[in-house]
């Protein structure tokens, strides 16, 4: 039985679990977990290889983790030492998180402050969007009382915001046994930004809502990316609330950007705003009319004349390239459609689809922005489904970048499902 004194728990993991630590991946999943007994949810625990043939008799040592007793993901490794103060622990994981931005992220006030794994905090994510900072814990370790008071304390000690905002998925912590919540407010800064200390710096106001836009039913904010400006409202929106990922994409394909633009899967119009200020004409389409709505805010914020629809992607592309529609620019940005393994099969016909669909509507010369997010679907993967919709539809393609997230979201060697946002930018003739 594992060992369990002084407060120390154990769990001891198969070669394959020992092999993937030492290849330098931070997961082990439960299948290979041999033995956790008696070792409550989100305990920190010693991670050790068992004995067996080819091993040593005695279990050795592989370092600290969390530990979940619910995920398929058992063991999230925090260090290959011992861990006397896991708090501590993350105080200082969060200060070189917050100093590798301060180091690397430019040209904005929103950004990710902690990545999970890619800032070897699992099972945390925190962003900030100006004077707003807004967080989620995906793990049972992460949703303890104590970690929770140091996670908001680095927030507040670095930042000093006007708010801190927990934001909820509902699926994960359902898969990790956690209770469920709403998304909520943890802190807010009643004070005027002027009187609070070190207040973030800002090119507008911190908090209320533009001239001429309703007033949020709580507090928000502005940022910017890129110069171009967004609307906040710290408790709508998904996931953290907005796709930070791509802010260096979204630059990126307005240097390449021309004539007339179509945006499919806008969201909140973060492609579609940095296409408007070089495009002559922009369209951004989504299914969701509260993400047009609050796209449709973020124009006005801009002072940029852009068409918004409400439309299914996929009916609209094959209805408008039957239809003979042309455009200079198109952008693909949709959501994940691998969230498994087995449903890779499914969004690579999907991805080869709507890269059909967008190649038979480009003019010669135009340029095709396309996207993926499911880590599922690999780099490879993607440009194999452009490449074959690219012969389907008797079009060349040239590649002239093929990118991946914001530096804010850092990509860890050895941990592939740190790397997950595919963009490539193609040139059609």
């Amino acid at each position: 039985m594992p060992r369990n004194s002084a407060g120390q728990h154990f769990v001891t993991v198969s070669r394959r679990g020992a092999d993937r630590i030492r290849a330098g991946h931070v997961w082990v999943y439960r299948s290979d977990v041999i033995e956790a007994a008696e070792v409550p949810p989100g305990a920190v625990v010693t991670v050790e290889e068992g004995g067996g043939r080819g091993r040593p008799p005695h279990p050795r040592t592989l370092g600290c983790a969390f530990y979940s007793s619910a995920s398929e993901i058992a063991v999230r490794m925090i260090s290959p030492k011992p861990v006397d103060d896991v708090p501590q622990l993350v105080r200082e994981r969060m200060r070189a998180a917050i100093a590798y931005r301060e180091r690397f992220v430019r040209e904005t006030n929103a950004y990710r402050v902690v990545f999970s794994e890619g800032d070897f905090l699992p099972g945390l994510i925190a962003d900030r969007y100006n004077d707003v900072l807004s967080f989620q814990v995906l793990t049972q370790a992460m949703d303890l009382p104590e970690m929770r008071k140091t996670l908001v304390s680095e927030l507040r000690s670095a930042f000093h915001p006007a708010i801190v905002v927990e934001r909820v998925d509902a699926r994960v912590r359902k898969l990790e046994q956690l209770p469920e919540k709403e998304n909520e407010i943890v802190f807010e800064d009643a004070r005027p930004a002027g009187e609070r200390p070190h207040p973030p710096p800002s090119e507008f106001p911190a908090s209320g809502a533009p001239d001429g836009l309703p007033q949020a039913s709580v507090p928000s904010t502005q940022f910017q990316m890129n110069g171009i400006r967004f609307f906040f409202d710290p408790l709508a929106g998904q996931k953290t609330g907005a796709f930070l990922d791509q802010r260096e994409n979204y630059a990126a394909a307005a240097r390449y950007a021309r004539g007339e633009a179509l945006d499919v899967f806008c969201y909140q119009g973060g492609f579609a705003l940095h296409l408007a200020r070089v495009c002559d004409r922009v369209t951004g389409v989504d299914s969701s009319r509260v993400a047009l709505e609050a796209a449709d805010e973020n124009a006005r914020l801009n002072g940029s004349d852009i068409e918004w629809m409400e439309a299914n992607a996929f009916d609209l592309l094959r209805d408008y390239s039957d239809a003979g529609r042309h455009y200079d620019t198109i952008v693909l940005d949709p959501p994940a459609f691998a969230k498994s393994r087995r449903d890779a099969p499914a969004a690579l016909r999907a991805y080869k689809e709507l890269n059909l669909r967008a190649l038979k509507m480009l003019r010669p010369g135009g340029i095709l922005v396309t996207c993926s997010c499911s880590y599922h679907v690999s780099a490879s993967d993607l440009v194999e489904a452009v490449t074959s919709a690219s012969i389907d539809s008797h079009r060349n393609l040239r590649l002239l970048e093929n990118r991946g997230q914001a530096k804010d979201h850092p990509s860890v060697l050895g941990i592939p499902e740190t790397a997950y946002l595919k963009c490539l930018i193609l040139l059609t003739s």
